[in-house]
């Protein structure tokens, strides 16, 4: 019992890790201020990290199998211009534009996939590129907020279905799928493999190529989602609204005790840290603190987190 309860820390140091700075940071919140700890302002963080989560997740699989995807930014940037412009107000084209940019970005986190593939280049310059290429369409298609998008389309940011936030608790959902799915399926063996140990996987004969593709295939599905998200929220596109999810996307991947490397990790620790900085950026919000300094914060929750994880790689 011992031992195996030792293993099991070890395998999700990550996710302990999380919860334990979560538990701290509400303690610290509610000596700071009476409104800290309520159900509403609890509620309020829970659906502001919505896509914060969207995006991480989609980032967790690539880095799962020793990628990273940096196009994520600029292609919820485009994506979510193209929504807000295409849909202009039209209640009609609501539907089939959702669908369309959700193919859109599947076809892009592929076409992501592919040149990884076909290049040979590390996904970080490769991405890297994309990211450049799709910030100058973005531009080209719109210089400010573009489009429109007619007022039900909120429901995606701000309804209800039994109470529950539905962008948050879709969010949530989707991150148990996956998480089943890695844990329980031949598909989520693969990405483990592939990013453990890539020679070994092309050895065995796992299908190595159609796991990248699948990958970055989700990572532009979930860049998707939070454009669809952000346009809810915000009524229309602009071109740099997905700029700061490049690094901020891989911050809980990271927090939630995925290694950099590939081969281990857990789509659960994305959530939370997920949740975690937006509890960090909410509890300095109450402590009036400058945005600057949250964005030192959290570079000080990162470096924590990989120290951490360095000494975990150690130990087993």
């Amino acid at each position: 019992m011992v031992s195996g309860a030792r293993w099991w820390f070890r395998q999700n140091v990550g996710l302990v890790g999380v919860l334990a700075i979560l538990a701290i940071l509400l303690l610290i919140g509610a000596l700071v201020a009476d409104r800290f700890a309520t159900f509403r302002n609890l509620r309020n963080v829970f659906e502001q990290a919505t896509d914060l989560v969207f995006v991480s997740l989609g980032q967790t699989l690539t880095v799962l199998t020793g990628g990273i995807d940096l196009s994520v930014g600029s292609m919820i940037s485009l994506l979510a211009c193209l929504t807000s412009g295409t849909i202009n107000g039209d209640p009609a084209l609501v539907a089939p534009v959702i669908a369309g940019i959700l193919v859109l970005g599947v076809i892009i986190g592929m076409a992501n996939g592919g040149l990884v593939i076909v290049l040979g280049v590390h996904p970080l310059i490769v991405t890297l590129g994309m990211g450049a290429v799709l910030q100058g369409v973005t531009l080209l298609y719109a210089l400010g907020p573009v489009g429109k998008v007619e007022s039900t389309f909120g429901f995606v940011a701000y309804g209800k279905v039994a109470g529950l936030p539905f962008g948050a608790t879709l969010a949530v959902l989707l991150c148990v799928a996956v998480a089943l799915v890695l844990r329980y399926t031949r598909l989520g063996r693969y990405i483990f493999a592939v990013g453990d140990d890539p020679v070994a996987a092309d050895l065995m004969g796992l299908p190595r190529r159609r796991v990248l593709l699948f990958v970055y295939g989700f990572s532009g599905f979930c860049c998707a989602l939070t454009a669809l998200y952000l346009v809810g929220r915000f009524g229309a596109g602009q071109p740099y609204t997905g700029v700061n999810y490049t690094l901020s996307s891989i911050t809980p991947v990271i927090v939630g005790g995925t290694l950099l490397s590939g081969g281990r990790g857990s789509v659960i620790g994305t959530l939370f840290g997920a949740y975690l900085i937006a509890l960090l950026n909410n509890l300095l919000n109450f402590m009036d603190v400058s945005k600057h300094y949250q964005l030192v914060a959290q570079a000080l929750v990162i470096i924590l987190a990989v120290s951490v994880y360095v000494e975990k790689r150690r130990l087993v």
